[in-house]
């Protein structure tokens, strides 16, 4: 299949999942293709995308066990999640399609110690982010040439569906600015190929030291 920025980032993805998470939210999930993964870890997936075209390709294409995905045809927006209910939450190349206050909604469901992981599209504000970007052009020329050969050496290409793309993105200034409202101890990095990592553990509850009387 194509070369695929976000697919690149999947293996860095599952490292960031907690050893104790059981249940996944993955928001905005194209083909399943990450719900998938994480499902072959051994964790339940409620796969979300608000494209009815992804949540049939994720129904069709199943679960490879031994945690189940479940597709879900949602505006993440508009959904009701259940607070605390998830271990890990991801979303892939998706956050810039809602706006960012949705971050609250997904704090708010993920159990403690939980993770979100957040890898997104933004464009640059520091130097450092605009040294990122430069390399990522070499890069991305070398990578492609090398899928195009396997493409040609194969016989063809993905024939599944593709996502809805939204190429307008918000800067790394504005997004580093709210994430650390809203995010409190997250962390944001600008990675090869125009993506970040948006990284935010959820604090474990506070031992209660109080003693009765």
């Amino acid at each position: 299949m194509a070369f695929n920025h976000n697919h690149r980032y999947h293996p860095r993805l599952l490292g960031l999942v907690p050893p104790e998470a059981v249940r996944a939210l993955d928001v905005g999930c194209g083909q399943g293709r990450f719900a998938r993964r994480l499902a072959a870890r051994g964790l339940d997936v409620d796969a979300v995308d608000v494209d009815g075209d992804m949540v049939r390709v994720t129904e069709a294409l199943g679960s490879p066990g031994p945690g189940k995905v479940t597709a879900r045809h949602q505006d993440i927006v508009a959904a009701e999640l259940e607070a605390n209910a998830y271990g890990f939450i991801s979303c892939l190349a998706s956050l810039h399609h809602v706006p960012f206050e949705t971050v609250g909604k997904l704090r708010a469901a993920l159990a403690p110690g939980g993770v979100l992981a957040v890898l997104g599209l933004a464009r640059p504000s520091t130097p450092a982010d605009w040294a990122v970007e430069v390399v990522s052009i070499p890069l991305n020329l070398v990578a492609r040439g090398v899928v195009a050969a396997g493409e040609w050496l194969n016989g063809g290409t993905d024939p599944l569906p593709a996502a809805p793309v939204n190429m307008e993105f918000p800067r790394m200034g504005e997004l580093r600015r709210r994430a650390a409202e809203l995010l409190p101890g997250s962390t944001i990095r600008a990675l090869p190929f125009w993506r970040y990592l948006l990284t935010y553990r959820k604090p474990l509850p506070r031992p209660d030291h109080t003693t009765g009387g």
